[in-house]
Formats: structure tokens, sequence, C-alpha cells
């Protein structure tokens, strides 16, 4: 008898396979190839958590009461196709904590109004006093709401989501409550809860209740280090490039995967979206051969390397001079959620660069430092910039970025067409 109570990436392969065997089963007949039923499989449902649900209550305690508070900002914002901008959801966060709330945005971008009450709320759960708190958080079209009560030690959490619809009004897209399994004020300032409620949804999929990972900061962090982290790190990521995944330096590129940063910076370099994109169909490879010009661009606006390097890095076809290129396949997707990098310090060198220290915080680990990482960039005369080195600091051992997925091998993609 096999039992099913999966999280992180498991979960996530389970929800992949089943939610494809719903689509190809939905087509299909319901027998076997021989002309028998198929037998179920061999698994026992674990209940959910009777403590774990979601409400049925229309709204948390304060609901109404933000949404006047922040009404005018929202109509402002709305009018001017601003919602979601990191100025518009600064200026949601003060007001809330010109009002007394604790709040911040749902990207961790701006300092927290009311940290000192959070700060308290964790006191009383290390000591096992009673206490209540509200925590506001700022997304772009609503905002989270963490109505959150401790007794002896234990924390109860009722997280209500609400957004705006097209007309402005404010709607109640979610309410769940659950006890937290994990609570934990980080040594990196964050405050990491985690819980999990049942959904009639996500449980036909995973067999598991739905979790929900939360991570705030609550203390505030130099400006400087937010505006370096905007301007040259968070707008590479760590989502389908390891550029910030991997040791490498201008002296040794090490394995810098340099079709991921060409899908990555050609949109913004170009003002367009990539035309080298997935044929739509799914049984015929694409394959494409980039001009020389428009790929060494791409690479080199950010990269001080010489053609020859580059060349010998990738699939050079000279007689054509181009860049064979295959875009990224359905096996070389990558996990949805993933770790994001916030600069954490920083030092202006005497050569102009500067080095930057950066932690992934990555709320699905439950953790404020899932890796931490040494990036050195050179801003140059025209406003533009080169990433010139990074090196992982920790842990010492490495990190597993197992969300991550590399490019296929040509011996990979040889078995891959060979099993087909």
């Amino acid at each position: 008898m096999l039992k099913v109570r999966l999280n992180g990436k498991r979960k996530y392969l389970l929800y992949m396979v089943m939610s494809i065997t719903v689509l190809i089963l939905a087509g299909c007949s319901d027998k076997a190839p021989d002309g028998k039923a198929p037998e179920a499989p061999d698994v026992e449902i674990i209940p959910p958590n009777d403590e774990a649900y979601i409400s049925d209550k229309n709204d948390c305690a304060y609901a109404e009461e933000i949404a006047e508070i922040l009404s005018d900002i929202y109509t402002e914002a709305a009018g001017t196709n601003t919602l979601g901008s990191l100025d518009t959801m600064r200026r949601m966060v003060v007001r809330l904590g010109e009002n007394g709330y604790a709040a911040i945005d749902s990207g961790n971008q701006v300092d927290m109004t009311g940290a000192e009450q959070v700060l308290a709320f964790c006191g009383a759960v290390k000591q096992k006093k009673n206490a209540e708190m509200t925590i506001i958080v700022i997304t772009e079209l609503g905002f989270r709401e963490f109505d959150l009560k401790t007794e002896n030690g234990k924390v109860n959490v009722v997280r209500g989501y609400y957004q705006y619809d097209r007309n402005g009004h404010l709607e109640n897209r979610n309410t769940v409550s659950y006890p937290a399994d994990l609570w934990q004020y980080t040594e990196e300032g964050y405050l990491i809860f985690e819980g999990n409620y049942f959904s009639d949804e996500n449980y036909v999929l995973t067999l598991s209740d739905e979790s929900e990972h939360t991570a705030l900061r609550i203390q505030p962090l130099d400006e400087k280090c937010r505006e370096l982290n905007r301007k040259y790190i968070l707008s590479a990521g760590y989502r389908q490039n390891n550029i910030f995944l991997t040791d490498w330096n201008e002296e040794d590129w090490g394995g810098l995967d340099f079709y991921d940063i060409f899908d990555h910076f050609y949109p913004a370099l170009y003002k367009q979206p990539s035309p080298y994109t997935v044929n739509d169909n799914l049984g015929m490879e694409s394959v494409y051969e980039i001009p020389e010009t428009v790929f060494e661009k791409v690479i080199m606006t950010h990269f001080n390397i010489d053609r020859e390097t580059l060349r010998s890095k990738t699939a050079y076809l000279s007689e054509n001079a181009a860049y064979e290129y295959r875009p990224r396949g359905f096996y070389e997707a990558e996990y949805p959620d993933i770790p994001y990098p916030e600069v954490v310090s920083y030092a202006e060198n005497p050569d102009g660069t500067i080095t930057l220290i950066i932690n992934a915080i990555y709320s699905n680990e439950n953790t404020s430092k899932a890796f931490s990482h040494k990036t050195v960039i050179r801003p140059l005369n025209d406003g533009g910039f080169q990433y010139v080195s990074n090196q992982m600091i920790l842990p010492e051992e490495g990190y597993d970025a197992w969300w991550h997925s590399d490019r296929l091998t040509e011996e990979e993609r040889e078995k891959l067409q060979e099993n087909k």
C-alpha cells in the first residue's frame, strides 16, 4: 500500500504527471490495450488535517478598512496604469503604516512598516504568551491579509487574498486558515512561516493538502542595496539561466549557458519578444541559425567576451556566419516557484567595479538564505553594465539548485530522439 503525502519538487512532478495523464485519458478509451479496464492504483489517500481548511468567512478582520484607506491611491494608480509599480506599492505600504498597520509589498522591496509589532508578536510566541496581530502584504492587484493569533507558543494563521475587479471593486478571492507548522525569525531579518490547508482542487491532483509558504522581510534594508539589486541582479534573477548559479569570471567562463543568456536579454535589447521559439508542432524539433551580428550583440552587451571564445563555447556555423540555436523544450522546463536574489551588502572597488553580496530568498524551502553568491558588476559610461564574475559562497559544499534545469546535451537529445 502506497501512502502519499508530498511536498516540494516531488509534489510538483506528481502534479504535472497526473495533469498530463488526465488530458491524455480525456480523449482515450477507458480500457487498456488488452481490452480490460485499467486497475485503480494501490494508493491510500491520507485524510486532510482537520485543523486546516478553506474558511467560509467572507472577509478577514480589516479588509474593508484597508480598502478604504488605500482607495484614493488605487483609483489614481488605476487611472495612470501604474498599479503594481514599485512607487504605487511603496505609497500603499507607507499609508498603511501611517494608519497603524504592519505592511510590506509582496516582493519585499519596500521596508516594512510597523515592524516593531511583528517583533513583539514573535516575542510573545517565544514566551508562549497570548497575542494577536495583522500583517498586510500589498500585491500588484490587491493585497493579502494575515490575521495571526498565538497561544502557548503555537500560531494560527487566517489568510485572506483580495483583488480588485475591472470596476475597482474589492473581491475576496479566498480565505484560508491553518496552524503554522513552522514559525521562525531568521538571522537575515525575515519572518518565515508555513502551513497546510485542504483544497479540493489540489487534493485531486496531488493527494495532499495545499502548502503555503510565506517569507516577509521584517528588518529594514539599505536602500542602496535595493537599488543595486533592481538594476543589476533582479533583472536576470535565477529563472532559466545560470549566471548566478555557477562560478565564472572573464578569464574562465566556466559553465555559463550563453543560449539562456541570449534568451533572457534579447527582448530587452531589441524591445520585442524573441522570434526564436519552439515549433507549434511538438513532434518537430526547432532549430535556428541566428546571424552572428544578432547573437553576439546580445551577449556582448552585458559580457566582455571576445568572439573567438564565445564561438568556441557555442555551436557556431562559420560557413553561414551564424549560431545554431535550439529553444528550450518540454524536457528542459523548470519548477515554477524559484528563489529570488537580494543584495545585502556591496563594495565600490578602485577599478570602478562593484562587488555585491547576494542572498537567495526561497520561501518554498523556508529559508532567507538558500545560498549566497558574490557577483562583480562593471558600470559603463553609457549607462549600461557588464557582469564581471560570479562566485558561489554558501553553502560551502555547494547548493543543489533542483528547481533549475540545464539545457539538454547533444547526447541527451539524441537519446530522446531514439526513444520516440
